[in-house]
């Protein structure tokens, strides 16, 4: 895999995870919607991580910094 993902990418998608797990724990989203926001943060996270996105893919879109 090589990594599709640059550090601003990155940084907005954990704030995101933080936000919705935020939103979920505080009973701000509740029912099927927390568990969709837990679901999206853990995904956010984990691709945040390794620095690929698997959706970026089928766009060829890349967000790394070349050269």
């Amino acid at each position: 895999m090589r990594k599709n993902m640059g550090s601003l990418d990155k940084t907005a998608r954990l704030i995101a995870a933080v936000v919705l797990v935020a939103l979920a724990a505080i009973g701000t989203i509740t029912g099927l919607f927390a568990t969709i926001a837990y679901v999206v943060a853990a995904i956010f996270v984990v691709t945040s991580l390794v620095s690929f996105c698997p959706a970026y893919l089928p766009f060829g879109i890349s967000t790394c910094k070349t050269g």
